[in-house]
């Protein structure tokens, strides 16, 4: 018999024996029953009277757990459906715990900032560079001057000769001469002449002109601003590589002795110098701001200099007395002191 439109269809009728009062929707897949009562055993979260358990079947469908609800549809399915639970609750806790990091917070000292530098410019390296403050290398715009403020301006500046091995041998420079050009009668340009020999001279500042006296010695020179100008290095204060020094001056030295050469010995003298540091013809017309094997780095300025005559010119007439020697005043590591020069510039 059919019902009128518009009424609600009558609620099933439960099986003949059957009690309604059971009849129980079954639970979502992966359910969590959580059964209360008297006498039950506190849960691993520590709450008195609650027992909680998967209700996995055992004996088919239809079977109740001890809180009359009813069971999972099959095993294998209610399995897979808590592990994906399982899985779902791990990557919920993972995103809780992957907070943004707090950018305002201050680092311990011992960690490295990672963020943007404070300047702009070139920045060193915590890890691969030396934090102590290199020396400066010293380029051609020093070199550009007149000779006599250029032999004074190298007092106290380091030069430094890296061998082929990577010895770096240093040493301060302590006394120099200043050779004026074409117009000075000490020099190898006066007159204007120009050689193959002297071409050095005449090249751009801080070029090296390197040249052989008597055929075994070597002295290095420094060509300054002005045509055939340049200055004499005649002696340092060895600072680094003594025991290379040593033994470079011990093996060119001619008519060498047994006798071990102390250190003032090493560099008092422009050919000495050449020797302690092992230049030779080679280093002609080399540039000394630019070259790898020989450089000058900036040292301390003296202040007591004293002028004087320059060494070993006794033919070049009234040039011979000139005060074109520049050295630093009580340095043990100078070649020839000049007793009366330095009286005269303490009067």
């Amino acid at each position: 018999m059919g019902r009128r439109p518009g009424t609600p269809a009558p609620a099933p009728t439960p099986p003949p024996g059957a009690d309604p009062r059971r009849e129980i929707a079954p639970l979502p897949e992966a359910s969590v029953l959580l059964c209360a009562g008297a006498g039950s055993t506190p849960g691993p979260g520590g709450a008195s009277g609650i027992r909680s358990w998967v209700g996995f079947p055992r004996g088919g469908f239809g079977r109740e757990s001890r809180c009359g609800s009813r069971q999972m549809p099959a095993p294998r399915e209610a399995q897979l459906s808590f592990r994906m639970g399982q899985k779902r609750q791990r990557l919920l806790e993972a995103k809780q715990h992957q907070k943004p990091p707090d950018r305002t917070q201050t680092p311990s000292p011992k960690e490295p900032r990672l963020g943007l530098p404070s300047t702009l410019g070139p920045q060193r390296s915590i890890y691969f560079s030396n934090l102590k403050v290199c020396p400066a290398r010293l380029g051609s715009e020093f070199f550009d001057q007149p000779a006599v403020p250029l032999a004074r301006a190298f007092l106290g500046q380091v030069l430094v000769r890296r061998l082929d091995d990577g010895t770096e041998l240093r040493g301060r420079i302590v006394e120099t001469e200043a050779y004026l050009g074409p117009e000075d009668e000490a020099a190898h340009s006066r007159g204007g002449r120009q050689t193959p020999r002297n071409r050095g001279m005449f090249m751009k500042p801080g070029t090296l002109y390197v040249y052989l006296i008597y055929g075994m010695y070597f002295c290095m020179n420094v060509s300054s601003r002005g045509d055939g100008a340049c200055v004499l290095l005649r002696a340092l204060e060895p600072l680094g590589g003594l025991e290379a020094m040593r033994q470079l001056r011990s093996t060119l030295r001619k008519g060498a002795t047994g006798r071990a050469l102390k250190d003032r010995e090493l560099c008092n003298g422009p050919s000495k110098l050449c020797q302690a540091l092992a230049i030779d013809k080679s280093f002609d017309q080399r540039d000394l701001a630019t070259d790898e094997a020989v450089w000058l780095e900036q040292g301390p300025r003296e202040s007591a200099v004293v002028a004087a005559a320059r060494v070993g010119i006794g033919h070049a007439g009234e040039w011979a007395h000139k005060p074109l020697r520049f050295y630093v005043q009580g340095s043990p590591w100078v070649s020839v002191v000049d007793r009366a020069a330095e009286r005269t510039a303490q009067a």
